[in-house]
C-alpha cells in the first residue's frame, strides 16, 4: 500500500516543525497550534496523523530508532562500518539529535536511546571473550551508557570530529578497554 506524497510531505513538515520549535522553547510550552502554524498545516491535519504532541514526539523518536536498528541489522557490516553509518546518520540528522539530547522536554529520548543501545549491545553478547568473569547485564549497561554519553558529547560539541574518526575512536576505546589489566 503506497502512501500519498502529500501525506508524507505533511507528516515531514509537522515533524520538522516540532524539532524547530523544540530548539526555541521547552516541549511543555509547545502547542498543537504552534506546530500547525510552523508546519503550515491545519490543526485537523495534525490530528489526522497524531493523537497529540506526545504521540508526535513518540513517532518521531520511533522513526529514528527504527532507522538506527536498520543500520545495525544490515548484513556483512563490520563493527566499524556500523559505527560509521551511525555517526553519519547522527550528523545528517543533527537538528533532531541535538534537540533531543539538549532539550529539557526530551528526556524521554535519552532513556529510549539508552534502552535501544543496550538492546543492540546485548544481542551481540560481546562479553564472550577472554575474561569470562564479566557480568553480561552490567557490562551491557556500562557499554550502553558509554555509547550514549559519547554521542551526547559529540552532538553537544557540534560534531568536532568526522563520523569516520568517531567510528575509529570507538574501536580504539573498545580495544583499550578490553586489554586493561586490573
Amino acid at each position: 500500500m503506497k502512501t500519498d506524497r502529500r501525506i508524507l510531505k505533511s507528516q515531514e513538515a509537522i515533524k520538522r516543525a516540532l524539532v524547530e520549535l523544540m530548539l526555541e522553547k521547552k516541549f511543555d510550552r509547545i502547542t498543537i497550534q504552534d506546530i500547525a502554524d510552523r508546519a503550515n498545516v491545519s490543526r485537523r491535519t495534525i490530528y489526522l496523523h497524531y493523537e497529540d504532541k506526545y504521540d508526535l514526539l513518540e513517532q518521531l523518536i520511533k522513526g529514528h530508532m527504527e532507522e538506527l536498528k536498520r543500520i545495525c541489522e544490515a548484513e556483512n557490516l563490520t563493527f566499524k562500518d556500523t559505527n560509521l553509518l551511525w555517526f553519519k546518520y547522527f550528523e545528517e540528522n543533527f537538528d533532531f539529535f541535538s534537540t533531543m539530547l539538549a532539550s529539557d522536554g526530551a528526556t524521554i529520548f535519552r532513556s529510549r536511546f539508552l534502552e535501544f543501545v543496550i538492546q543492540e549491545t546485548n544481542k551481540h553478547n560481546i562479553t564472550n571473550r577472554e575474561n569470562h568473569s564479566i557480568e553480561q547485564e552490567a557490562f551491557v549497561h556500562f557499554m550502553g551508557s558509554a555509547s550514549v554519553g559519547l554521542v551526547e558529547w559529540w552532538i553537544r560539541n557540534n560534531i568536532p570530529l568526522s563520523p569516520l574518526h568517531m567510528a575509529e575512536q570507538v574501536g580504539i576505546y573498545l580495544n583499550s578497554f578490553c586489554s586493561l589489566k586490573y
